[in-house]
């Protein structure tokens, strides 16, 4: 009966592929598919790139609005009257300041230019650029720009040089000529408020250009009463107050220019009133607020939609020995890499995990009637320095990312499947006997 016992396992241990399969991917030429296995290097992080041109999903513009009294539902402020002449009134003045480096913030727009039209950056500029229809970057919530092959670079807070010092690194990092000036199209992050007795209330931008009260008002069209000589120009800052009469600013004397900054508010009236200038400030307040309330609800929106799974998506599949198997979204507005999706879904198992077989799996475009194409990008990480190339070789929709089998855990599931088989010849055996 033992030999009989032998026997059967002998047929069990031969028959294990059909127990077991083992997971992998091998080249296969078919007449339905066709898989071709290549290593994933240097050069071939880049070929793997180009070869399938992606460009990633945006956000809607409302997530590249910020508050503004200008262009859009809420109405501008309005001009107040002048009632009464008042008398003269003393003049404050804010402490001096001097002119500094302007410094970009959340909501400007910058633009990659480069001085000979025929570079390979200004190839490249054009394509990132055309991702964007102002055809500049915005520098979003979190101070950073998102540029397309590069990734995202904190700008915010920086003067113009400290910026293109910043992004010269990162473009040399990703091995592109950095020949190129930054500039900045759109001035959004620092603004003035000038409202009152003036030709247009407006919001003044703060540029590279130092912004002086006697200029903000001239922007706004002047002071728009019939005698200049009873106008007051108030400006509000930090809780505190300071006046001066319009013709003492605009003279040309002795008293020193006042430099503004961002968050002034500037009040032009005919007749000294503290509440009116209060109301105006309420007023202003309100409206960017009400503003302010419309973006929340609209992003809000986009958020619940986005937890329904209702907004359009781009998606990669992640299985084999990883920790967190599933789909995982490609993000907003940039490339995601492959080590991207690995380590947010927990990493290679560190017991099953086979890091010498990592694959990303992508399928070509196919042509009517011919078989479906596969590539399978092989990286092999049992030298943890090559995970580096996993950071660079780029996601595309429909992706899927495989990591194999240790072999030791191959066989460890083989002997848990033949364990039972293995128990019944044992009891069979004893029975026989």
């Amino acid at each position: 009966m033992r030999a009989l016992s032998t026997i059967c396992l002998t047929v069990l241990l031969s028959g294990c592929s059909a127990i077991y399969n083992v997971s992998d991917v091998r080249p296969v030429v078919g007449t339905t598919s066709a898989v071709k296995v290549v290593p994933v290097t240097a050069d071939n992080v880049l070929l793997a790139n180009a070869m399938t041109p992606y460009q990633p999903l945006s956000l809607p513009p409302v997530f590249d609005q910020t508050a503004t009294l200008q262009n859009s539902a809420v109405p501008r402020i309005a001009a107040y009257k002048p009632q009464t002449r008042p008398g003269p009134v003393a003049t404050r003045l804010p402490p001096l300041q001097t002119p500094k480096p302007y410094r970009i913030g959340v909501g400007d727009v910058v633009l990659l230019a480069t001085p000979n039209a025929d570079s390979s950056l200004n190839e490249i500029n054009g394509l990132l650029a055309a991702q964007n229809s102002r055809q500049g970057y915005t520098v979003q919530d979190d101070g950073a720009v998102a540029i397309p092959t590069v990734g995202r670079v904190m700008i915010a807070g920086m003067t113009l040089q400290e910026a293109q010092s910043a992004l010269f690194q990162r473009l040399v990092t990703s091995q592109i000529d950095p020949t190129f000036n930054l500039e900045i199209t759109d001035f959004n992050s620092q603004r003035v408020a000038v409202g009152g007795a003036v030709g247009t209330p407006q919001l003044e931008p703060i540029t590279l250009t130092p912004l002086y009260l006697d200029e903000a008002i001239t922007v706004a069209g002047g002071i728009a009463v019939e005698d200049p000589s009873y106008a007051t120009v108030r400006l509000y800052r930090d809780g505190q107050v300071y006046q001066i009469s319009a013709n003492k600013l605009f003279a040309k004397n002795d008293i020193p220019r006042v430099l503004l900054q961002n968050g002034d508010r500037v009040f032009v009236e005919s007749e000294y009133s503290e509440a009116r200038a209060e109301n105006y400030l309420r007023q202003e307040l309100d409206l960017a607020k009400f503003q302010r309330d419309v973006l929340d609800e609209q992003r809000d929106i986009f958020q619940t939609r986005l937890s329904m799974d209702a907004v359009e998506r781009d998606y990669v599949y992640v299985f084999g020995e990883v920790k967190n198997q599933g789909r995982w979204p490609l993000p907003f507005d940039r490339y995601a890499s492959l080590a991207d999706a690995m380590f947010e879904q927990g990493g290679i198992s560190p017991v099953t995990g086979n890091p010498r077989r990592i694959y990303l799996l992508r399928k070509s475009r196919l042509q009517p009637g011919a078989p479906l194409e596969i590539t399978a990008w092989s990286l092999d990480a049992q030298n943890t320095a090559n995970l580096l190339l996993a950071t660079e070789l780029q996601l595309r929709p429909d992706d899927i990312v495989f990591v194999a089998s240790q072999p030791v855990t191959n066989w460890n599931r083989l002997i848990s499947q033949l364990t039972p088989s293995i128990s019944i010849l044992g009891t069979a055996n004893g029975i026989l006997d």
